[in-house]
């Protein structure tokens, strides 16, 4: 999937490395006895619930994630400028996102698990 932000074409990517930066930027931290606290990788398990749910600052934290491979990288700012900008059709970008997230092999049977 394409965006465009500041007049540049950036190929978002759902790929494994995608699912690991989630993971790193918004871990789920639980206490274990005798180890202390530690990160769970489920931040998709959050992610995805709250895109249903139209959360924009998720959605510009899943884009910017998925920007892992764009050179030069657009900034968290740019991400969230682009959301705000009135021309961006919001609630297609949410359908868009959805949609190219359910054909990204590392992410179909997490997206399959959470409508079971």
């Amino acid at each position: 999937m394409q965006i465009k932000i500041k007049d540049k074409e950036f190929e978002l990517n759902f790929g494994v490395k995608f699912v690991r930066l989630l993971d790193e930027h918004m871990p789920i931290k639980v206490n274990i006895n005798g180890m202390g606290e530690q990160p769970l990788s489920m931040a998709l398990n959050r992610a995805l619930p709250a895109l249903q749910t139209y959360d924009t600052a998720m959605l510009s934290d899943v884009i910017y994630y998925a920007l892992w491979k764009a050179t030069p990288r657009p900034s968290k700012e740019d991400v969230d400028d682009f959301l705000d900008d009135p021309k961006t059709n919001i609630e297609k970008l949410f359908k868009d996102v959805q949609a190219e997230m359910k054909k990204a092999n590392a992410i179909k049977m997490a997206l399959k698990n959470l409508k079971a």
